[in-house]
């Protein structure tokens, strides 16, 4: 997401630090580079111009504070920038004094809008709402049962019926009323194209349910087309706000940066994954700080508020404090972090990770891996790693469809991991076994992990991104 532009401004912003000074010469080779960042980004052209001429106007006036390197007031200036062009503030959804409160999605064909129906249902429970999505595209094949099935996965009601478009939306809103729901989620049908048939039923659903709020979804993948379908639709539909989806897979950006300047609506939603759960309301200052590498510490404290079990985490810090972390205890702290999302996408949250890791080619099938072997471990193997011998491994190995390479890897990486925790005082140091222990050697003991006090790596993961 934003991979590229966010190198590009990485170098700029790198090189700039570099200089003590900045006089307008420097900045105006600066502000050279960061145009052609964005116009490489596919951000509309007149975007570009009129972000640029105001940068520029900040830069070289009065607004360079002395609390801060030149470097830092232009990175400073830039993210306030980036921040404006991609809404200023987020949109707040209101709700109907008189329940319910109508959300209409519109949209071409393929832009994933029957899905962002669903995430956006779930998004409605999880603020406490009680919504029921409405399929109203009866032109595709099927998208009425995809979004039953989905409103099934999201936990959320649904309703359909097999006759006219705007009679099913209108009937949508009376069965609300009759559930008691206080949102309804209409999805309505798309076209490969702009069409006037298209535009026709969308314009007549609109006046027939009345909605509080209108979304176009649209691909971010699509760049400027994007931004020229949302203008499109926008002069038919009072468009409220604009739902992005594929986020994740638009490494250029265009789409995002342009269509609150052109179509003069915010971007409202963003999906950045395929499953339900990767969605979330779109904030401009948090996504100009991940563009320029700054992080996005609330986004990951909210994730991490929503997934993480308080109870799991709290008993895992108890554990590691009294020198008890076991296997056991790894395995559920990292299905903890793997309910969160992707971990290139978490490194991408996180402020001062090094570009070099947060561009790594994780490979999440090892977390996959990491689970089957520790699965296939009896209770006694987790709590101590030391009994595992030869033939121990190679039941293990078999059992989790993993080579027994792979089984010593991860009793070494946790070996060392534990091993560089005491050496960090974050455990207490292993006591020693009794005499009776030592003289079991050979065969047996070689098959033993001894975590190594001495020498402990830095590296304090089991996993080490290859």
């Amino acid at each position: 997401m934003f991979e590229s532009l966010s190198d590009r401004f990485d170098a700029i912003f790198t090189r700039l630090r570099g200089r003590g000074r900045l006089g307008e010469a420097e900045v105006d080779q600066a502000l050279r580079e960061i145009r052609l960042a964005l116009l490489e980004a596919d951000v509309n052209f007149n975007v570009v111009k009129a972000m640029v001429a105001r940068i520029r106007e900040r830069c070289v006036g009065a607004e360079l504070s002395k609390s801060l390197t030149p470097a830092q007031q232009v990175i400073k200036i830039v993210n306030e920038e980036l921040t404006n062009v991609l809404g200023g503030e987020p949109l707040r959804i209101s709700y109907a004094s008189r329940p319910p409160t109508v959300v209409l999605l519109a949209g071409l064909q393929g832009s994933g809008k029957t899905t962002a129906a669903a995430k956006l249902g779930r998004w409605f429970k999880q603020q406490g709402r009680q919504p029921l999505l409405v399929g109203a595209d009866l032109q595709r094949p099927a998208a009425v049962e995809q979004l039953r099935v989905l409103a099934n996965q999201a936990g959320v009601q649904f309703w359909s019926e097999a006759s006219d478009p705007v009679a099913v939306a209108r009937g949508g809103v009376e069965e609300a009323r009759r559930r008691g729901r206080d949102v309804v989620v209409v999805d309505t049908a798309g076209r490969l194209t702009i069409d006037a048939e298209l535009m026709d039923e969308v314009r007549r659903i609109s006046e027939a349910v009345e909605p509080g709020y209108t979304f176009l979804v649209i691909d971010a993948m699509t760049g400027q087309d994007a931004v020229n379908t949302a203008q499109a639709f926008h002069s038919t539909l009072a468009l409220d706000g604009v739902i992005l989806t594929k986020l994740d897979g638009d490494a250029r950006g265009g789409a995002a940066l342009s269509v609150k300047e052109v179509v003069g609506k915010p971007i409202a939603f963003a999906s950045t994954g395929e499953k339900l759960a990767d969605f979330d309301a779109f904030y401009p200052d948090r996504m100009a700080s991940r563009i320029l590498g700054m992080g996005d510490v609330l986004s990951l404290i909210e994730q991490a508020e929503r997934t993480y079990d308080q109870e799991v985490a709290a008993r895992g810090a108890t554990r590691l404090q009294e020198g008890r972390f076991t296997l056991e205890d790894f395995l559920e702290q990292l299905q903890q972090v793997r309910r969160m999302g992707p971990l290139k996408g978490l490194l991408g949250m996180m402020p001062g990770v090094p570009k070099e890791l947060r561009q790594a080619d994780f490979d999440e099938r090892e977390m996959d891996w990491v689970e089957a072997i520790i699965h296939s471990m009896t209770p006694e193997e987790r709590h101590d790693p030391s009994i595992i011998n030869g033939s121990r491994r190679s039941r293990i190995a078999n059992g989790s469809g993993r080579s027994v390479a792979d089984v010593n890897q991860l009793l070494k990486r946790f070996g060392e991991a534990q091993a560089a925790m005491r050496s960090l005082g974050l455990m207490p140091k292993a006591t020693k076994r009794s005499g009776g222990n030592k003289k079991k050697k050979g065969k047996r003991g070689a098959g033993r992990v001894t975590p190594p006090l001495r020498n402990a790596p830095r590296d304090l993961s089991p996993l080490r991104p290859r």
